[in-house]
Order: structure tokens, then sequence, then C-alpha cells
């Protein structure tokens, strides 16, 4: 299989922060979510990617090669759509698109033109008159436009309103079709992530917690409710994270079939969502 990302022993390290040693490669034909709370190094990732900032160790190959020496044949290959765009505020839409369409030799004007229409973009606007979600679509827009393989995308929706949000991830769904391409994005919003990404990466604290595709990890991962029995030592083993309150124990299992074997009809066993897995692995005991 193809690999679109393949990322060996990353670190970068700053003053109060370090990302350390992290690997995962992300096949072509395949989205790829990355989750965890604020300053786990989702962005830092995105950013050495796309060689914004550069590592302290490590190796990053995009479609087989190094971000490093070959920068310009790897960007030329990517779409970046970054939380909040960096367009110039004062420009206008098609003045944008002018400027960036000589450093793609894949640019295409008929998609552009047709992408401004579908996504109801007013062309002779300035930047600063679109909302922020007006400006994440411009941004996709651009990237669909040079036929991008790689699209990078920090926080993409995070001002979309619902519809549109779904709109998206229906179209980056049909991207995938050809599978020569692929898909990495940073969220907070993890329905996203279920019904789109293939695989999910979860870092805290600069370093990698696991890297596997959506459905291993929600067909092993559950939720365990029950009285505070739960809380003896032998089942601890059991749990990767547990909150007790005057009711009982609820916990998380990344091993639910040994859980429902072990508890039998002691607790019960429930399907967790990827949000539930976030917060638990976040807060352990």
């Amino acid at each position: 299989m193809f690999q679109a990302i393949e990322i060996l022993g990353l670190r970068k390290k700053y003053k109060r922060f370090t990302l350390q040693d992290v690997s995962f490669v992300l096949p072509a034909g395949h989205s790829m979510g990355l989750i965890g709370p604020n300053g786990a190094g989702k962005t830092t990732i995105i950013k050495l990617i796309m060689n914004l900032i550069r590592r302290d160790a490590g190796e990053i190959h995009i479609f087989g090669r190094d971000v490093i020496q070959d920068e310009l044949a790897v960007k030329r290959r990517i779409g970046f759509v970054y939380d909040v765009p960096p367009f110039f505020q004062d420009v206008k839409l098609r003045d944008i698109a002018k400027a960036m369409a000589p450093f793609y030799p894949t640019w295409n004007q008929s998609i552009f033109e047709s992408l401004m229409s579908e996504f109801e973009l007013p062309r002779e606007k300035t930047v600063k008159k679109l909302s922020q979600g007006m400006q994440t679509k411009f941004a996709l827009l651009l990237a669909l436009s040079h036929d991008a393989d790689l699209i990078l995308m920090d926080e993409p929706t995070s001002g979309l309103d619902p519809v549109f949000r779904r709109d998206l991830m229906q179209r980056l769904n049909g991207y995938l079709r050809d599978s020569s391409k692929a898909i990495l994005y940073s969220t907070h919003i993890t329905t996203d992530l279920e019904r789109s990404a293939d695989y999910i990466t979860f870092l805290r604290e600069g370093r990698l917690v696991f890297s596997t595709t959506r459905d291993e990890l929600l067909d092993s991962y559950a939720i365990v409710k029950g009285g505070h029995e739960l809380l003896k030592e032998s089942y601890r083993p059991l749990f990767a994270g547990c909150h007790e309150s005057s009711v009982g124990v609820t916990a998380l299992t990344a091993d639910r079939k040994q859980a429902e074997r072990v508890l039998q009809d002691q607790a019960v066993v429930e399907r967790a969502s990827l949000e539930d897995i976030m917060v638990f692995l976040n807060h352990g005991e």
C-alpha cells in the first residue's frame, strides 16, 4: 500500500513543549483525523509537514519524498487549509486566485470557476468582508482548484455551520474516490471524524497515544458502567480511565470483549464514542 504520509521519530522541542518521537503512516486513498487536547502537538505536526517550522529529529515523507529535500515538489502536491486562512484582507478573491495559479502547474481555472459558483463565493469581494466560514470555503476551493494530492486542514470546520460542515465532509469523501489522494486534518469536532475519517491519531502532551483505523478503535474501546465494585484491584487492568460518582463508576476499556467476559452481568458495556475515548484518555483516572 502506497503511503501518502510517512512520519518516523518526529521530534520538535520548544521551551515548554516537546513533540516526542511521533511515528505514523497514512495510506493514499484515505483520510486521517488528528485528535487531542489543546497543546497536544496537532498543529505542530501540520506545520512540520509544511516546513513552516523545522524538525529537530525524525523523517517526514509525502508520497515518498522528503519534505525538506524535495520541498517545492512536495508543496505543489499539498492543499493547506488553516483554521484562520492567512489571506491579505484587502484583496479580492479573484485576485488571490490569479496570484496563486502560476505556482501550480496543475491549476484548473474551470474547476475554480465552477466551485466559486457552487460555494456561492463573491469573486469581487475582499477577504475582510467574508465570514470565517466563507474564508475556509475559499481556502478549500483553492486547494481543489490545483488538484492537490494531499489536503492538510487545521480545525477546518470550526467556523462552519452544521449544514455546510456535513456537505464539506461529503465532498472530501468524494475527493478520496481517487485512490491517489489523501486528507489529514485536526479537529475537536469528533462527530465529523466518526462520519468520515478512516484513521484516527491521538496525541497527548506531545506524545502519540495511538494511531489506528477508526473501525478498529470503535470496535475495541467501550464504556463500562456499574457499581463501586468496579474499583476492585482485580478489575483495574481492564480500564484505561475511570470516573467515580456517588451513584457508581463509569470507565473506559480498550478491550471490550475482555471486559464483557470478565464482568459479565456486573456492569453494562456500551460502545464508546470518539469523544468518550478522547476525554477518558486525556484525564485518566
